[in-house]
């Protein structure tokens, strides 16, 4: 029986993490949780078995730090923990996988109070049910900052994987899930203006929202390449103009810039359509099909696929332009 108590009796204080140990956070993180069926051996070994229906496994890797990807004081632990496991099975679903299973690894400092813990492992867990799967395994350690690991793991169930590197000229571009959100909530809580009513935003930057379906819908559909839009919608289909050798063709007029990003973006005397361009976080899904009539519900058609043209020129375009300014975020730029 794991004793739920969070306050030390004695002290009237939280507990940390020092204080229960490493097996008890452990123990906290998985009891009474169910697993999926694909889940063979779950967490208590040395290792997870999970099924793979075709032999074949997805697999992506992310790390968040406190302070650089994420803030205590900004979102609560459920808030990140959701954002954790949603960064990494978007990535499963830019596969056309069904994301089966998660492993964690969670460092953070000894005086962390088990809340924080508890917190982040409830939004980890809500997070990968909504994903149709499961925590299978993980690992708690000592370390200067709070930093949280996650590795995804998919299914491809007899899918071909959709990779980055088959946009073909002719095709068309298009994207299912939601851009310019995060963007607006993180400029939202960086400027020092009333964020009342700006909830959808806010809410956004703490915890995307995937379009998980819509990968394996994609892939169904005949999709020839498909990312996840982590960076920026154009930095992210920079990545696929590279990988496939063509030049993609965004035409604005065909994004969707919602009334929440519009309103965000008058406050803060930004443009909206910058926001959905560059933003990132969003983890909406972005690929190319080949042609219109194939594209799945759920996706808008936003552009065009058209040969290389000059190496030395832009891969991506703007109604034809090249975009001026940043195309999106960058690990190492500038604090």
């Amino acid at each position: 029986m794991i004793d739920d108590t969070v306050t030390d009796s004695s002290t009237g204080s939280e507990r940390t993490v020092a204080q229960v140990g490493e097996f008890d956070v452990i123990a906290r993180a998985v009891a009474d949780r169910v697993q999926p069926p694909s889940t063979i051996v779950g967490p208590g070994d040395d290792a997870a078995v999970v099924a793979a229906s075709d032999g074949r496994i997805a697999a992506s890797t992310d790390m968040l730090v406190h302070g650089r990807h994420f803030r205590l004081d900004w979102s609560s632990p459920i808030q990140i923990g959701r954002k954790a496991i949603a960064q990494n099975g978007a990535d499963i679903a830019a596969m056309g996988a069904q994301c089966s299973g998660f492993l964690v690894s969670l460092g953070c400092p000894a005086d962390t109070p088990v809340s924080v813990t508890d917190g982040l492992n409830e939004g980890m867990w809500l997070e990968a049910v909504a994903a149709g799967s499961a925590i299978v395994g993980g690992d708690v350690v000592q370390s200067p900052e709070l930093v949280i690991s996650i590795t995804a793991l998919g299914d491809l169930q007899g899918r071909a994987p959709v990779l980055r590197s088959g946009a073909r000229a002719g095709d068309v571009i298009a994207y299912a899930g939601r851009l310019g959100w995060s963007a607006a909530g993180l400029a939202l809580l960086l400027g020092d203006r009333d964020r009342t009513g700006h909830d959808a935003v806010l809410d956004a930057h703490r915890v995307p929202v995937p379009p998980y379906r819509a990968g394996i819908d994609a892939a169904e559909a005949g999709a020839t390449s498909l990312t996840d839009v982590s960076d920026g919608l154009l930095a992210d289909l920079g990545h696929i103009a590279d990988a496939s050798g063509v030049l993609l063709d965004v035409d604005s007029d065909l994004l969707d810039i919602p009334v929440e990003v519009r309103s965000a973006a008058t406050l803060m005397g930004h443009d909206p359509l910058d926001w959905v361009l560059t933003g990132g976080e969003d983890h909406a899904l972005v690929g190319t099909f080949p042609d219109t009539a194939g594209v799945p519900r759920g996706w808008t058609v936003i552009g065009r696929v058209q040969h290389g043209g000059d190496e030395q020129g832009p891969r991506v375009t703007v109604g034809g332009r090249p975009h001026s300014g940043r195309s999106g975020w960058s690990s190492f730029e500038g604090e």
